[in-house]
């Protein structure tokens, strides 16, 4: 196995300076997922694709791929899942199985988002085939790496990742960032929220990890509340930054840290006037 320079992270699985939550904070949270934390708000997302699959060995598939191109603007986002969807049929599942890796590539040749090709996108397929035909699915996969001693799910994802990087290469390596490179891992925290938390919003369907071991997706935007909300000072969007976010949150909420995650992210919820957070 390849140095992992979040070693200590993934060991001690704490922040070195707790964070004491100030007084109303943890209400003004609950005002907010109690007002848009509603599947009414979802669109647009890419979430939106899971409600489509009531079967679990269907719905991580179609969570990872939608995570995995969760960047850019949205409406290329929402053009670029629905079309890889359309593309693997009706059972994605079925599609990964019985599709031979060459055929995959070919129907992905002419796919681009962004910085992914289809190329890259096959590749990483590839791992996802891998990775259920080995475990027999995604979860079972990630169960297999994940302790119950560990108080997030850090030390399994960065096992999950490499066991998907098993027939990659460089192609697709920015689906793929691993917290042992101290990546945040946005996209992979992303599709573990989906899979794992179950409310209005999330559909959940893995039911072996705790919502209290997640971390938050960090990206620009949740890096930008964690700094405005003094849950952290480090100017580095990376996985310890992520882990002191989490950590904050889990002051208030500790058998769910990532549950303000969606209402936090929504467009204009810091500027209404009735939360009081602008």
């Amino acid at each position: 196995m390849a140095y992992c320079t979040v070693q200590r992270l993934c060991a001690a699985d704490e922040v070195s300076t707790p964070f004491v939550p100030p007084e109303g904070l943890h209400s003004w949270l609950e005002a907010i997922y109690g007002r848009w934390n509603r599947r009414e708000f979802v669109h647009p997302d890419p979430l939106e694709f899971l409600y489509d699959y009531p079967d679990v060995r269907e719905r991580e598939i179609v969570a990872f791929v939608a995570s995995s191109l969760a960047y850019g603007r949205v409406k290329q986002i929402l053009r670029s899942v629905s079309m890889v969807l359309e593309r693997m049929g009706p059972s994605p599942r079925a599609f990964l199985l019985d599709t031979p890796l060459e055929s995959i590539r070919r129907g992905l040749g002419d796919f681009r988002h962004r910085f992914t090709s289809g190329e890259g996108l096959a590749s990483m397929l590839a791992g996802l085939k891998g990775v259920i035909q080995r475990y027999g699915s995604l979860e079972g996969c990630f169960l297999s790496h994940a302790r119950e001693r560990d108080t997030t799910i850090l030390q399994a994802l960065c096992a999950f990742v490499e066991e998907l990087s098993l027939p990659l290469d460089g192609a697709a390596s920015i689906l793929l960032a691993s917290p042992s490179g101290a990546s945040a891992c946005k996209k992979l925290n992303l599709f573990l929220r989906w899979m794992v938390r179950r409310d209005q919003v999330d559909p959940g369907g893995w039911e072996g990890i705790s919502p209290s071991k997640l971390i938050v997706p960090l990206d620009t935007h949740m890096h930008k509340v964690g700094i405005r909300l003094g849950m952290t000072r480090r100017r580095q969007a990376d996985m310890r930054t992520a882990l002191e976010i989490t950590a904050g949150f889990r002051t208030m909420a500790p058998e769910d840290p990532v549950r303000y995650d969606f209402v936090l992210t929504r467009p204009g919820i810091w500027g209404d006037p009735e939360l009081g957070l602008g």
